[in-house]
């Protein structure tokens, strides 16, 4: 995507009620590719530079895995790196956020780029999601010993990322065991492969062709981030951001009454 498409895309976002517009130039999607910290750089600066100018104060977050990516991202005014390994396939990344005072995101993954969106590694015991967990808060205690604040840290269960739909399914029906470990935490619902197969399964078991666009998807992960919201999870990464900020803030409105 080019950086004037890219804005325009964030512009969108933040129009439609993002808190923040998360920006990324490695593709973690199944069949991805890595690519250099140097291209990465050259996708997202760019971008980074273009949305400060255009809507100043907006809170933006880099998506990235590596230090360097991120240390520029930094620079040129992110306040946030989420970091889909939790820190595992960049050793300099811990010490490169304990010396900044941004947010960090750390998702639960395994393996590489190339395969974390796959099955490769989905190989968990009788009860997923506390595996999960326990992998997940080791890397969130590895943060902390490299002097990064724990107020600064958010947990991000990883839905559909080295899990099949059942393991997704898994963590979002057992959130308290990401919440036992005291940090804020982020869902990724947005149209994964467990929403598309629920809906499609419910359509065809009614007698209806199953042809789902993402609207239907975008329309099925409001149901999931409102049961998410509802277990404790306070911030979410979605597509279809008009709809979730939408249906969020009447749940949240009834929850807290």
């Amino acid at each position: 995507m080019r950086p004037d498409d890219a804005l325009a895309q964030a512009s969108k976002l933040i129009d439609d009620g993002a808190d923040a517009v998360d920006v990324g130039g490695e593709s973690t999607r199944p069949g991805a590719t890595s690519v250099s910290a140097d291209v990465e750089i050259q996708r997202v600066i760019p971008v980074i530079e273009r949305i400060q100018t255009a809507h100043p104060g907006a809170l933006i977050s880099v998506d990235t895995n590596k230090s360097e990516v991120a240390r520029r991202a930094l620079d040129a005014g992110a306040e946030i790196v989420n970091d889909v390994s939790a820190g595992r396939l960049d050793d300099s990344m811990p010490s490169l956020l304990a010396g900044s005072d941004c947010g960090v995101v750390l998702m639960h993954s395994r393996g590489s780029v190339e395969d974390m969106a796959s099955y490769e590694h989905a190989n968990y015991g009788r009860n997923p999601s506390a595996e999960i967990a326990e992998e997940l808060g080791r890397r969130a205690q590895e943060m902390e010993e490299a002097g990064i604040d724990r107020n600064r840290i958010v947990l991000d269960p990883g839905i559909g990322f080295s899990k099949r739909s059942e393991e997704s399914i898994s963590l979002l029906r057992n959130l308290d065991d990401f919440l036992a470990l005291g940090f804020p935490i982020l869902v990724g619902p947005s149209r994964k492969r467990f929403v598309r197969e629920i809906l499609g399964s419910n359509l065809s078991g009614r007698g209806k062709e199953v042809s789902l666009t993402n609207a239907d998807r975008d329309i099925g992960t409001v149901g999931a981030s409102v049961v998410a919201l509802a277990a404790g999870a306070r911030l979410f990464r979605v597509h279809d951001v008009w709809s979730h900020r939408r249906a969020l803030d009447v749940a949240w409105a009834l929850l807290k009454s």
